[in-house]
């Protein structure tokens, strides 16, 4: 197909400016410092008010045995018979203690999920999960109940901040795939009326556990 001599005149243009890379006109704008400052008050104290805000539950540990008290006293008032977790490190936390209710079944009959996280972001009370995680990708979002177990040390404080340490920790074998919870699941595609629990978790605990 023949090009018009104006059509090739663009394209040269465009072809000299691709060869010719500008510099951009204000390089200390493009993300380097973050707009937003941490609080004096503290990570932990940070991410449960945002947490909060999103309808999330946070509930702060002192300890292992406190854990587990918080997880029995929860699954009784919630009459739990199922809750599901296939993660290691979780699961070893907990072996110890005798909990009726951990892992009488599969997934697909369970009353709620205990995964881990990667990293919770204080600013935005975001928990960030990946496949990499021995949970995988449909535990945290198929069943109703949703439970994370969190430590001090995986707080950071932006989402930036996350990101980086997410680099930092697999180089260049990112998992398949990251994901961001801010609470519960909802919606308010319907009639603009806010749904929660339609595409995934209708509740989301994150129990931190002090080291």
């Amino acid at each position: 197909m023949k090009i018009s001599p104006a059509k090739e005149n663009i394209l040269k243009k465009v072809r000299n400016a691709l060869s010719q890379p500008v510099q951009l006109p204000f390089p200390n704008s493009e993300g380097n410092t973050s707009v937003f400052k941490p609080d004096s008050d503290g990570l932990e104290l940070k991410f449960a008010e945002e947490f909060a805000k999103l309808q999330g539950k946070f509930i702060f540990c002192a300890g292992r045995a406190e854990l587990v008290e918080n997880l029995r006293a929860l699954s009784e008032h919630k009459e739990w018979k199922n809750v599901y977790c296939k993660t290691t490190e979780v699961l070893t936390v907990l072996q110890p203690f005798p909990l009726s209710f951990l892992n009488q079944g599969d997934m697909h009959s369970a009353d709620a999920a205990i995964t881990d996280c990667e990293y919770l972001i204080a600013r935005t009370g975001t928990i960030v999960l990946s496949a990499a995680q021995q949970s995988g990708r449909a535990l945290p979002v198929y069943t109703p109940i949703h439970i994370v177990i969190a430590y001090p040390h995986q707080l950071v404080f932006d989402l930036k901040d996350g990101i980086s340490k997410l680099k930092d920790k697999y180089g260049n074998e990112l998992p398949s795939a990251i994901s961001f919870a801010s609470g519960p699941s909802r919606t308010a595609d319907i009639e603009k009326t806010l749904v929660v629990g339609i595409h995934g978790p209708k509740e989301v605990y994150v129990f931190l556990v002090d080291e």
